[in-house]
């Protein structure tokens, strides 16, 4: 136990390893910016409308946010990225089906469009998203 004290207390008593302490203390706390982001988290119900092509339309995936990471919340692969702000740039793929959208999220809602080939067909259109 006296060593541990030791050597914690030799820590704080040389410069060199009291900057490097510094540094990490402040890299593992959250900053405004990481907390303004996770405003987005939780599940997002997003419904798809084609507007171009042959694929079927009115259908629903559950995306989930964690802080700027989107991901699948059941079914298929979903990757993407949300800002600060709200941008949101998504890739979805269900076995041969494969698709890239964007938009923005905000509040409890978010809209955007979305293109891809689906079945074998290239089509392209909108989503509407709703925080459940």
């Amino acid at each position: 136990m006296a060593h541990f004290s030791q050597s914690i207390l030799s820590v704080f008593t040389r410069p060199r390893h009291l900057a490097l302490f510094a540094v990490l203390a402040v890299t593992a706390v959250p900053s405004t910016a990481d907390a303004r982001i996770s405003g987005y988290d939780g599940v997002w119900n997003v419904t798809f409308a084609t507007t171009r092509g042959n694929c079927s339309s009115g259908y629903s995936v559950p995306f989930t946010v964690t802080g700027t990471r989107v991901s699948s919340a059941g079914g298929g692969r979903v990757s993407g990225t949300v800002n600060r702000g709200g941008a949101v740039a998504v890739q979805v793929s269900v076995g041969a089906s494969h698709a890239t959208g964007g938009g923005r999220l905000g509040g409890a809602a978010g809209a955007g469009s979305w293109r891809g080939i689906i079945s074998g067909d290239q089509c392209s259109g909108t989503w509407q998203a709703s925080r459940t």
